[in-house]
Parts: C-alpha cells; sequence; structure tokens
C-alpha cells in the first residue's frame, strides 16, 4: 500500500504506482525547464523513473518523437528520490515539461494550478479522447490533469520449470477457468518445498529453511488483493467514499486467506524471508529465475524484466472469489506541467509518449495500451502482443481479462488516501502481515478509523 514520505524510496514509488522496481544510477537535473534553446529550436524536459530496463526503453520513446517531430527532448531520468526533487524543480520556477507524477502528488499540483488541463485537447487527440474510462484523472468537471501512465493490470505469474518438477498443471489463462482460492493454495502446498524436499502438509516440514515457496502475494500493496476484494464483493469503501467497508465479512476473508498463506499453509514468504532486514526482496523475475517462489501476484510491467532476465515464465489469471477480478490501471500518473512555452508541443510529447502507434514500450512488455482499440480489434491487438516478447495465453491471459475483468485500482479514485495510509491502512496491513493477530480482529479495529479520515472519491465523468 502507499507509504507516503518526506522522501520517496525504491519500493514507495513503486507503490504510489510506478510501473517497475527502480533502479539506480540517475541522470543529473540539468539546465531549466522545457522551452526554446539558444539557438531558436524547442527543446523539451521529460521527467521520469524506473528500472534500468525502462530507463533504455523510455530513452528510445524520447528518440522516436525527436525524429518524428524534430523537437529535442532531454531526459531527466530520477529513480530516488522523485517527489523531493520534482517538488523542488517546481518550487523553482524549473519543472519538466512531460513526465510521470506520483498520483497523489498529481491531485495537488492540479488544484494548485500546476498541470494543464488536457480536456480542450481530447477533440484534436482522438487517441487521447477514446481511452479506457479508468485512465483519466479528472479533478472537476471538465478538468482533465493527466491519465495514468499505462493500464497495468495484476497478473499470477510463475516459473513453468517449477510447475513441471512438481507435477502441478498450469495456472489457467482464461478468466472463465479461474482457479478458486482452495485451487490455490492446495497447488501452493505441492509447490512448497524445504531444503529437504518435504512440503508443508508432511511431517517433518521445516519453515525456516524453505527452499521454494508455492507462492508469494502482497498484503501491504494495495493493487495485489484489491482484485480479490472487488471479486468478493467488497470494496474498500463505499459509493461515496465516506465510511471504509474493510470490516466487512467478505474483505475480512480476503485478508485472513492471505495471511494464512504465510502463517497456516506456510506456503508464502513472510517478512523478511526473502531479503536481509531492511532490504527489498528480489524482484518477481529473480523470485521466478531462481524457484525461489514458484508464483507470484505482481503486475503486467514484470514482462519487460521477465524477457529481458529470460525467465521461464507463463502467466495466468488470478484465483477468483465470487467473480474473476483484476485491479487495473496500477500506475503513476503522467502529465504536462503548467507554465512551459512550448505547450502545444508538450501536449503532443504526451499523447506520443504512450501511443503504441510509435512507442515500442507496448511489445517489448512494459506497458499496456490505454486505448480501447488495442483490447477490441484484432489487427491493433496483433499489433502490439504478436511477437516473441508475449507468450501464447497473453491474449486470454491479459488482454481479455483487462478488458472483461478489470476494475480501475482505488489508489488514483479515492481522496485522502495519503494520510489514511499512512496513519491507519498501511500499519494494519503491517499487523495482518505479522499474523500475531487474525485479519478480522485487527481491521475491526482499522475500520471506523479510516472512517474518520475518507473524504470521497474524485471526481469522474463520462466521455
Amino acid at each position: 500500500m502507499v507509504i507516503p514520505r518526506t522522501s520517496l524510496g525504491r519500493r514507495d514509488l513503486l507503490r504510489l504506482g510506478g510501473l517497475a522496481a527502480l533502479g539506480a544510477g540517475a541522470v543529473p537535473l540539468l539546465g531549466a525547464c522545457g522551452g526554446p534553446a539558444a539557438d531558436g529550436d524547442a527543446e523539451l524536459q521529460f521527467m521520469y523513473w524506473g528500472s534500468t530496463f525502462e530507463q533504455k526503453a523510455v530513452d528510445r520513446m524520447l528518440g522516436q518523437f525527436t525524429r518524428k517531430s524534430g523537437v529535442r527532448v532531454r531526459p531527466l531520468y530520477t529513480p530516488d528520490e522523485y517527489d523531493v526533487k520534482l517538488n523542488t524543480l517546481i518550487a523553482g520556477g524549473r519543472a519538466p515539461d512531460v513526465g510521470y507524477v506520483p498520483m497523489a502528488m498529481s491531485y495537488r499540483l492540479a488544484a494548485q494550478g500546476k498541470l494543464v488541463n488536457l480536456f480542450p485537447y481530447l477533440s484534436k487527440y482522438p487517441q487521447l479522447a477514446n481511452q479506457i474510462p479508468g485512465s483519466y484523472l479528472w479533478y472537476g468537471q471538465d478538468r482533465l490533469h493527466g491519465t495514468t501512465t499505462a493500464n497495468e493490470i495484476e497478473l499470477l505469474w510463475y516459473s513453468r520449470s517449477a510447475f513441471a518438477d512438481a507435477g502441478v498443471p498450469a495456472p489457467p489463462a482464461d478468466a472463465a477457468a479461474a482457479w478458486s482460492w482452495d485451487d490455490l493454495v492446495a497447488n501452493a502446498y505441492r509447490l512448497t518445498a524445504d531444503h529437504e524436499g518435504r512440503h508443508p502438509d508432511e511431517s517433518g516440514f521445516d519453515a525456516k529453511r524453505v527452499r521454494q515457496f508455492g507462492v508469494s502475494s502482497s498484503i501491504t500493496y494495495g493493487p495485489a488483493w484489491y482484485g480479490f476484494l472487488r471479486g468478493n464483493g467488497a470494496d474498500i469503501a463505499d459509493e461515496k467514499g465516506t465510511r471504509c467497508l474493510l470490516d466487512t465479512p467478505e474483505a475480512i476473508e480476503v485478508f485472513q486467506n492471505l495471511q494464512d498463506l504465510v502463517h497456516k499453509h506456510r506456503v508464502g514468504p513472510g517478512p523478511g524471508q526473502l531479503a536481509a532486514t531492511g532490504d527489498d526482496p528480489p524482484g518477481t523475475n529473480i523470485l521466478l529465475k531462481t524457484k525461489r517462489v514458484a508464483m507470484v501476484v505482481d503486475g503486467h510491467w514484470s514482462l519487460l524484466d521477465m524477457v529481458d532476465s529470460k525467465v521461464d515464465f507463463g502467466i495466468g489469471v488470478l484465483p477468483k472469489y465470487q467473480e474473476p477480478l483484476t485491479a487495473t490501471h496500477v500506475a503513476g500518473a503522467s502529465a504536462v506541467f503548467a507554465g512551459g512555452e512550448n505547450v502545444e508541443k508538450a501536449v503532443e510529447l504526451f499523447v506520443f509518449h504512450n501511443d503504441p502507434s510509435y512507442v515500442d514500450l507496448f511489445k517489448q512488455g512494459l506497458w499496456m495500451p490505454q486505448e480501447r482499440k488495442y483490447y477490441e480489434d484484432q489487427a491493433a491487438i496483433d499489433s502490439w502482443i504478436k511477437n516473441e516478447v508475449h507468450p501464447p495465453e497473453f491474449r486470454t491471459a491479459v488482454v481479455d481479462y483487462a478488458l472483461k475483468h478489470g476494475v480501475p485500482t482505488y489508489g488514483p479514485r479515492l481522496k485522502n488516501l495519503e494520510k489514511i495510509a499512512s496513519e491507519v491502512l498501511t500499519p494494519a496491513l503491517q499487523q495482518i502481515e505479522l499474523g500475531e493477530r487474525g485479519a478480522g480482529e485487527i481491521l475491526r479495529t482499522a475500520a471506523p478509523k479510516i472512517t474518520a479520515l475518507l473524504q470521497g472519491w474524485h471526481h469522474t465523468q463520462e466521455l
């Protein structure tokens, strides 16, 4: 879940909706904001975070924009303390022209007039006007301050070789055949083994020396459990966004099941079991490649790292409760910053930076498109998934799953989320993760406190 801090670290940016685990090695923030260059030619700045894989892909995208438009773009790759550096640039009148924005910050900047209202540009750019509704970030009627950077969703990633070694059938790649939660647990037992090869339901199993865990699904990262929550008929708040619903039986069932993976069934890793104390656990690509975990619930953005790391992976849909659902638009915001001298060109770059017609980030597996045609028109679908990067099951496990079984995650929509998360929600989820008390007891205590902080949902509107 989101953990707001004065300075966002690697995991915090990811929890704010970053598209990939953040890498190291920032490009220094040089120069003033984009505007006419000294020779009279236009120059823009594009600020972003991401893994080193994402850095290379974004820089290629910016080069493509320059070749197409003739406008030079300076990349500002900023993998650490992103919010601090962005706030510093804005305060100094040196904001970039276009870039990623942590989600909660985007609403604050929009309210302060620091972001361009993109609503008037919908008529100029059809590809911007025909996106899946959950991608739009509204701050009032006809006031559009940006979009989610991509339509990322949560999936069930797995190691093909780990499944083959255990003789376990691959997770279903079609929502109609999705496992039940009991199916997930039963298969996770078969895929979990200690250093002597014993499973959790066998005598002598050593839970302190697990060679391979069956499944890892985060309790503290909201998008990982939001699909389960909605699929079980629950939500984080009611329709008005003024009453917390995490103390309902349906919500408690979801979190108790997640806790039980670790502390009852012993098929999932607990805090600190995948990495040294204080360190981030390895990425999903490493966990699967080393067979430290056989299945991981994680976002679509993992595909780029999977392919580049040469992981023997597969993709399945998430296990279902009452209906099979997954969280969509699990991404940070993208926006155009106000005050630049080349706003029209900046908007052109904004539209370009996530258009699959020009950008190879989709074919490479980092992003999923926002525009509806890339989920409904066969030629458009083939244009980004018919290649060696996307496995055969991708059409049903990702494209169809996102369109027909996706629900926009609550992060971009719920007001006052930073305060809710830091003061109540995240500490409660961390308690559930530790397993010292049951999920029901913890959530029944936390829900009234969250209700007291709720301020409703952000504005939405139909186009």
